[in-house]
This record gives C-alpha cells, structure tokens and sequence, in this order.
C-alpha cells in the first residue's frame, strides 16, 4: 500500500491526512465494508468501471448499501484535483457500513523485478467468497509470516496443499509451454488484471497443489498495481524469473492496459 495523498469522503476533496471517519463506524471496528484499488496511469484509471462493478458486487453480497452515480461522481472530482503524477498513482475505494464513501490517491508501490514467496497456510472463508471485504487481517498477517522467513510475500496455500493465490494478487504457472492459474471455483477473488492475462495468453483454469506448483518452470503474479510479476522462488526451491512465457504476457498485458487507455 503506497502513500495517500489527496480524498475524498463523502464527496469532498482534500488531504488525505484530514479526512476524518467516526469511530463508530462498523467499517472501522469490525471491517465491515467493502474497497477497491485500481491503477492509475498518468491520471487515467485503468478499468474503472469494471472495478465499480465489482465493488457493487461486493456491497450486494455484504448488504451494504451503495450509490453508484455518487461513487462515479466522487472519482471524477477526486482524480480532476488530483491529476497526474507519482504521488497519484493509484486510486483506493473504500465503502463503510455507516455509509461513507472514502477515496485516496496513492503513490504506486515500487515492485522489484522478482518476488520471493513463502507458503503459508490458509482456510478461505466460503461466506466472502466474491467480496473484497475490508476484512483483510488474515492476507495482511500472511504477509508478515512470510516476512519473517526471509520471503517478500506469502503464497496461500490450503491445509490440504491446493494453491490459492497470494494476499493481493493472482499467480500464474507455466509447465512445458502452457500457461494454467487457479480457477475461481477454489475460492479466489475474480481479479480483473487475471481476467485480462487468461484472455491474452490462453491460460487455462485449473487446480494445482503445492508439489506441482513447485515443478512448474516459471512463474508470476499478476495484479492492478504491478501488472505482472516474475516468482524467483517458492519457499527453497527457486525459477527461472525471466523466462519467455512471462515475458511475452507482462508485454501482452501492458501494451492491452495501454491499447484500453487509449
């Protein structure tokens, strides 16, 4: 998560740092809410409105109510005060149950060209499936266990071995040529930037425990803030993190990124 520097709650703009929400607020004790973060590409918000979409989507499955037209309204007033720049590289969503509408600008994470992941072991909970729930304790703690063993991220993985996908991005596999990632059916969030790898590369979906992860030749993760991401290692074992596979769709999913901006 990067630095906010401008917001706008419930409407109005201003420093990030003097937006103020309520204690009260259920979205502050007990995470009860929904949000979104999308990039932002010299002002201009990458698939706005499918990520609109996907947070009515979580609103809906939280019964949480939400204003579209008003949402819509509060990101144009927020990025036309903002405009362009490092310090507004990305763009947070946040809906609160009390009803509030809060949104940042983010200075964009600075990704390494290869990312080391530690296992750890994770249970979805079957009754958030398709929300991104202000819940996030349980990704954030996998995150710091990982840490811990020297990793830079965690890579989720079921008590039963299946692999998930990381705290806040989708990973990627190719064995022999051929491109697979985890299907939604395994409880993972529809990510949009995942959407748009699947349809360029051909990607199939399917299952993969942890041991044929780990015979896989390259992978990566893919998300909003870093597009993709080459794995130079899971636990011990390590990969090759510019292989021609994961080149050749990090080249794909941004010209796709640039093509949709236009």
């Amino acid at each position: 998560m990067g630095t906010a520097h401008l917001a706008c709650l419930d409407g109005i703009v201003g420093p990030a740092a003097e937006a103020r929400i309520p204690v009260t607020d259920d979205g502050v004790l007990r995470g009860d809410g929904a949000f979104e973060v999308l990039r932002l590409y010299d002002g201009r918000p990458f698939a706005l409105e499918e990520h609109l979409e996907r947070i009515a989507r979580s609103a809906a499955n939280l019964r949480l109510p939400i204003e579209l037209a008003a949402l819509r309204s509060d990101v144009e007033r927020l990025l036309a005060a903002a405009g362009s720049g490092p310090e507004h590289g990305c763009l947070r969503i946040v809906l609160t149950r009390a009803g509030r509408r809060l949104l940042l600008t983010e200075s964009s994470p600075e990704w390494a060209q290869s990312i080391r992941l530690a296992t750890v072991t994770y249970a979805p909970t079957r009754l958030l499936d398709g929300v991104k729930s202000l819940s996030y304790a349980a990704n954030m703690l996998a995150t710091r266990l990982a840490q811990e063993r020297g990793a830079d991220e965690a890579l989720l993985v079921t008590p039963h071995g299946r692999v998930l996908e990381a705290p806040t991005s989708s990973i990627f596999w190719a064995r022999e040529g051929a491109l697979a990632t985890p299907p939604l059916e395994d409880h993972i969030l529809a990510s949009i930037t995942r959407a748009r790898v699947i349809e360029l590369s051909g990607a199939q979906e399917r299952s993969c425990t942890l041991d044929e992860l780990l015979a896989a030749d390259e992978l990566f993760l893919v998300s909003t803030t870093r597009e993709a991401q080459a794995i130079s290692a899971v636990d011990d074992h390590r990969f090759q993190n510019d292989g021609p596979i994961f080149t050749e769709a990090a080249r794909r999913l941004h010209e796709r990124i640039l093509a949709e901006l236009g």
